[in-house]
């Protein structure tokens, strides 16, 4: 089974109680990068991850996403959750 390994950040990371996870994919079929919030926050339920992960970006092998529905995850990837940042 496919996997790939997710990176948590700032509040993913204090949300998921986790900085990093390797999570199998649900299928052989290559998985949408934009349904990844969905399985993060059903593996961490009741937690509010899926509210953070819903203002925030993804970074895939190092490189920031701007179209997460046309990125399809085979396994072996490493997927970054990018929390959006606040400064002054």
């Amino acid at each position: 089974m496919p996997e790939i390994k997710v990176l948590y950040f700032a509040a993913a990371s204090t949300t998921a109680g986790l900085q990093e996870e390797h999570i199998p994919l649900p299928s052989e079929e290559p998985f949408p990068l934009s349904s990844l919030a969905t399985l993060l926050s059903s593996r961490h339920p009741s937690r509010g991850l899926d509210k953070v992960l819903a203002t925030s970006q993804w970074s895939v092998d190092a490189e920031m996403v701007d179209e997460p529905e046309k990125v399809f995850l085979a396994g072996g990837e490493e997927v970054a959750v990018i929390c959006p940042v606040s400064g002054g």
